[in-house]
């Protein structure tokens, strides 16, 4: 364990201090292709099929994540300690979020920057709901991108991180509520909200804890509102420590989606509480 937990930090300081490795292609890039060739040549609108889906992306991705484990463990402790803390740090993305939330702030085209994060429309979005938008996005992938990660990566090391990423990967693009991916998606989608319960609801406690609050479940309210079972509790968090209300009515291609709302602090965003959010983290 004692490995395990220096592994994690290593990566997590990696990850701060480098980001993304650009002069490689990223695992999770390999991971859509895989996704994108079993959906391509084996798709059925059934739930079995999407099933077979999670089974063939997890034995690939998880075996060689064993394979490389296995490996690296007959090297010196020191050196499987950095390899696998480099390998791993892939796929932690906190240096990634904070600079693109922060380009939001800075951005000429604050639209065209927000766009780029989130799925909604921001073609009529105000000013205040950019900066929304941006801190919702920043909270829910703290735990996505940032905590989830950590947390497998302390339990089981790099098979660990390495089968969370892939399970992620395939909720982002399968594990869609639509015609296509109702059915075919669901076994994605469910695997990916078992794996982020824990996560997510740690996340919260994170962000209630890095913001000095008192009742640091607090976020639990508000937070079981939403839709998805994990994604409300560090928006709810996020919403709590910086006095602001976040969610609502939001615009998904050109239809309005009724969204709970989350905290109770003042609905006016302004650019400073996205920096506001990034200091507290």
């Amino acid at each position: 364990m004692l490995t395990n937990l220096l592994t994690t930090i290593l990566a997590y300081i990696i990850d701060r201090i480098f980001g993304e490795f650009r002069f490689m292609k990223h695992p999770v890039i390999y991971i859509g292709e895989l996704i994108t060739f079993f959906e391509e040549k084996f798709y059925k609108d059934s739930v079995a099929r999407g099933c077979l889906l999670v089974l063939f992306i997890l034995l690939i991705t998880g075996g060689i994540a064993v394979v490389v484990y296995l490996y690296l463990a007959y090297l010196p402790q020191w050196v499987n300690i950095l390899a696998t803390a480099l390998i791993a740090s892939v796929f932690i993305a906190h240096n990634m979020l904070r600079e693109s939330v922060s380009a939001v702030i800075m951005a000429k085209d604050k639209k065209a920057a927000i766009a780029q994060l989130v799925s909604r429309d921001t073609e009529n979005l105000e000013e205040s709901d950019i900066y929304k938008a941006a801190i919702e996005t920043y909270a829910e992938n703290l735990s996505d991108g940032v905590v989830a990660p950590l947390f497998y990566l302390l339990l089981f090391n790099l098979p660990g991180i390495v089968i969370y990423k892939a399970v992620n990967t395939m909720d982002s693009m399968v594990g869609y509520r639509n015609e296509r991916y109702e059915k075919f998606g669901k076994c994605a989608a469910k695997l990916d909200d078992i794996l982020n319960y824990i996560p997510s609801r740690l996340t919260a406690v994170l962000i209630m804890l890095a913001g000095k609050q008192k009742n640091i479940f607090a976020f639990y309210k508000d937070g079981k509102k939403h839709e998805s079972p994990n994604a409300g509790h560090p928006i709810t968090a996020m919403a709590i420590v910086l006095k602001i209300q976040l969610g609502g009515d939001t615009v998904y291609f050109g239809e309005v989606k009724k969204k709970a709302t989350f905290g109770e602090g003042r609905a006016e965003l302004k650019s400073n509480d996205i920096a506001h959010a990034l200091r507290v983290i």
